[in-house]
């Protein structure tokens, strides 16, 4: 029977003239950096970036819940073809989401998506309750897929300036969405004479 021992660990940044600096920094004495905390190092966001990819994320959140709200509730002509295109429509609000939230935590950011603070800071407006004509339905969901490009807009100069690679995330986004704006509300529209 192989028996184990515990043994300490301790990092080399702890160890290091840097490591006894950040403990006295810290009151010199109390719990140690592990080794995986101190594996988290490099580009951080600031508070404003933080912010700033924090309101796209709760415009897609926001965009994917509205979105199936009228995918269930979506009634009238062309439904079939509205109810598949808020599928495709949902998947990508939750597809950015992800890739948002994500970025946000590899630059040890929070990412916050409870649901009580994507309704307070949501720039979506609110979604009707009940059923909804297929016409009507296209109309909402073009102005809210339009919101989401617009917050992206919005905070994108700012988040150039911080963080090429964040602004090349919301560079798709944006692609992505006015493609599908465009899309959706082509449903509705007439040519132009």
């Amino acid at each position: 029977m192989a028996t184990t021992t515990a043994k300490k660990t301790t990092s080399k940044a702890s160890a290091s003239p840097a490591g006894n600096r950040r403990r006295a920094a810290r009151g010199g004495s109390g719990a140690e950096l592990t080794k995986e905390q101190n594996a988290e190092q490099g580009f951080s966001a600031s508070e404003s970036l933080s912010e700033n990819l924090q309101k796209v994320l709760v415009d897609l959140i926001e965009l994917s819940l509205q979105g199936k709200q009228a995918h269930w509730n979506v009634v009238g002509r062309n439904f079939r073809d509205t109810h598949l295109q808020l599928d495709e429509i949902i998947e990508a609000a939750r597809e950015f989401g992800d890739t948002v939230a994500e970025r946000m935590r590899s630059l040890h950011a929070l990412p916050d998506g409870r649901s009580d603070l994507v309704a307070q800071t949501t720039t979506l407006p609110e979604f009707p309750q009940g059923e909804i004509a297929t016409t009507e339905v296209i109309d909402l969901i073009t102005e809210r897929l339009d919101a989401v490009a617009t917050t992206c807009r919005d905070v994108h100069d700012d988040v150039d300036d911080e963080d090429p690679t964040s602004a090349d995330i919301l560079h798709a986004i944006l692609e992505r969405v006015e493609q599908l704006s465009w899309m959706v509300s082509a449903e509705n529209r007439t040519p132009r004479r």
